[in-house]
């Protein structure tokens, strides 16, 4: 099944996993609205998807604004009378520390990024995937919240408010079109693992193409699924 006509936003879209999905979604036949905060990482985005004929719309936005985020779903009913697909991707890894030694600065700036934002994101677009006919939103999840690691603090306890808040979403929502469900994309050689991990050997890791179409997957109208946690495929 296509995607053809269907209206995706996606978070996070300059680069990594994000990117690729916005790719994936625009091959599938979706218009993607590709959001993160540079415009030349979004530009670059687009360019991978006109090249094999896809369509795209940019939006800069900072995840850390909530009045910003509390805009988008009037701002896509005005463009284009609907949503079909949320895919929240962006995140904000923080400083690995001792919880202890976490700054209050970079605690809210985690919290404002992998919590608040799924809160505003689901406030604004709810509504829109709520009356789409196969209205679909994925969140992209990470194995620290079942897995705590030290040093990790932050990251790890706002990603697992970030579940809690997408599943109670999905229960929510069980009687309708709406498919609500989490995807945990394992080891991904992104910016952000690499930060984590300097160490490690990028070239032993899977590639953001790799686990894009598993995401894109999920936000097919013949999903079933609905308030799970999926975990990628090991490639």
């Amino acid at each position: 099944m296509k995607l053809d006509g269907k209206i995706a936003f996606v978070t996070g879209a300059s680069r990594g996993i994000g990117a690729a999905t916005a790719v994936e979604l625009a091959r599938r036949g979706a218009h993607v609205v590709i959001s993160a905060r540079t415009q030349g990482g979004l530009e670059e985005t687009d360019d991978r998807i006109k090249q094999l004929g896809g369509t795209a719309t940019l939006l800069p936005l900072d995840l850390a604004d909530g009045e910003a985020l509390d805009r988008v779903g009037p701002s896509l009913f005005e463009r284009f009378k609907r949503l079909d697909i949320l895919v929240s991707n962006a995140a904000s890894l923080g400083k690995l520390t001792p919880v202890p030694h976490i700054l209050p600065k970079d605690w809210a700036q985690v919290v404002a990024v992998n919590l608040s934002a799924s809160w505003h994101l689901i406030r604004s677009c709810g509504p829109l995937l709520g009356i789409a006919p196969a209205g679909r939103a994925v969140f992209v999840t990470t194995g620290r919240v079942q897995r705590p690691l030290a040093y990790w603090g932050a990251y790890g306890a706002t990603k697992a408010g970030m579940e809690h808040l997408a599943l109670t979403w999905a229960a929510e929502t069980r009687s309708g079109n709406l498919r609500v469900n989490l995807f945990d994309p394992n080891v991904v050689r992104t910016r952000m693992r690499a930060d984590a991990m300097p160490g490690e050997d990028p070239n032993s890791l899977q590639v953001p193409d790799d686990v894009a179409p598993q995401i894109v997957d999920l936000c097919m109208p013949n999903v079933t699924k609905h308030g799970s946690v999926v975990e990628a495929d090991p490639v």
